[in-house]
């Protein structure tokens, strides 16, 4: 599916982008710390939210690498066919966790969207924010999961 790997393609770069983000904004925060008496309230929520943007944003196009953690040890003994069974099994059981993840991350949104849930720190940012990024992330996992899994080799 072109679109799919076009949409990872652009999610892994914006989570290239955020992580660069965070990283500049933490090291700020303890710069400030450091010559400042000025307190950081929303330095370390504020790179949490791009870290988590970071971590479900680039899972999909991780797994199109294969470059998830998974053990390799059966894949050299295992017949070719037999191998490909096993990874169908294993594409379809991760499918489906993942599936049921994206599930409880959507309806998590949705409390959060509709019940104005703000984080309880000073700063108070809404809590749809990661929460988005944790249902769209999963939710193409999964879809990237179905698509390999049914890819002919």
């Amino acid at each position: 599916m072109k679109a799919l790997d076009l949409a990872n393609r652009v999610i892994v770069f914006l989570s290239a982008i955020a992580l660069i983000v965070a990283s500049c904004v933490l090291t700020y925060s303890v710069v400030l710390r450091y010559f400042s008496p000025e307190p950081t309230d929303w330095q370390e929520e504020f790179s949490v939210f791009l870290l988590i943007g970071v971590s479900f944003g680039a899972a999909a196009w991780v797994q199109s690498q294969r470059g998830h953690i998974g053990i390799d040890a059966l894949k050299t003994i295992l017949p070719p066919r037999l191998e490909r069974w096993r990874q169908l099994i294993v594409d379809l059981l991760s499918a489906l966790f993942c599936a049921f993840f994206a599930w409880k991350s959507w309806t998590l949104l949705h409390e959060a969207w509709v019940g104005d849930y703000t984080s309880s720190s000073s700063w108070a940012p809404p809590l749809w924010i990661p929460y988005l990024t944790m249902a769209a992330g999963t939710t193409l996992l999964t879809l990237q999961i179905l698509v390999q899994a049914f890819r002919k080799p």
